[in-house]
């Protein structure tokens, strides 16, 4: 265990996974606490918070576990002000919640179309509302919000208010990033390219024949040869959490293998 977050602690939402493996939370909540961070593992579903503080705690880690529905406000607050009565406070904020629904503008009905813009942007806020004053009394902070490579171009699906509400993600990061900049609070968001996580076989699987076939085109759309794993992401929030950042703020980083810089791939 390193200590570049020694005595800090993060609160990161969505710290469960969707599946077996590790999804991109999970791996994030448990490379804070390898880097020496208290972490506060919250999720939606109580178990799913609480295997990712047994994995830490199991490494030698401090954790704890809340559940929280980070699509309601209140339920938000009462997460934070637990957090901080049992640890002490909130160094790091991490969001890592976010849904897919496939369709366009015709085939997307209202309640989906709803649904996204309240998971997948509205924690941006609500996060941001109850951690903020928090940083603030301490003298700040680090932000990270795990948006996507959808957000700043066609990635090949077919998910219209995703593509969206990971732009408005971008430009939320950016807006929080600069009105807090002189009061010790940095926010950055990280764009994952094709990653290889238990979200994929949920949410992603559909759109092909087979999961073989949809890990072979996926695989094969990375200029470097693969997908990105969990800890791929992980490794770039702990760096954007760290000092090693500490004159980083308002980035959107793709961690892409290079996707981004790849001509489209149109499927």
């Amino acid at each position: 265990m390193a200590d570049r977050l020694k005595g800090r602690t993060a609160i990161v939402f969505g710290a469960g996974s969707s599946g077996p493996g590790w999804g991109n939370g999970k791996a994030a909540a448990a490379a804070y606490a390898r880097e020496g961070a208290q972490v506060a593992c919250i999720d939606l579903v109580q178990e799913a918070a609480e295997e990712t503080a047994s994995i830490i705690a199991g490494e030698g880690g401090g954790a704890i576990a809340v559940a929280a529905d980070v699509t309601d406000t209140g339920s938000v607050e009462r997460a934070v002000t637990q957090v901080v009565e049992r640890l002490g406070g909130i160094s790091i904020l991490h969001n890592n919640v976010g849904v897919t629904h496939m369709g366009g503008p015709v085939e997307l009905s209202e309640e989906q179309f709803e649904a996204a813009l309240k998971l997948n942007i509205g924690p941006i806020y609500r996060t941001a509302k109850a951690v903020i004053p928090h940083m603030l009394r301490q003298g700040g902070g680090a932000i990270v919000n795990i948006s996507s490579l959808a957000a700043i171009r066609w990635t090949g699906y077919p998910y219209f208010v995703y593509y969206a509400t990971k732009a408005a993600v971008n430009q939320a990061t950016v807006a929080l990033a600069m009105q807090y900049a002189r009061q010790g609070i940095r926010a950055n968001c990280i764009m994952p390219g094709l990653i290889d996580s238990p979200l994929i076989y949920r949410q992603i699987s559909g759109q092909y024949a087979s999961v073989e076939e949809m890990v072979a085109a996926r695989n094969a759309a990375v200029p470097l040869g693969r997908m990105g794993t969990a800890w791929d992401v992980a490794n770039a929030a702990v760096f954007l959490a760290s000092d090693e950042a500490q004159f980083i703020t308002g980035v959107c980083l793709p961690v892409d293998g290079g996707q981004s810089c790849a001509v489209s791939e149109f499927r």
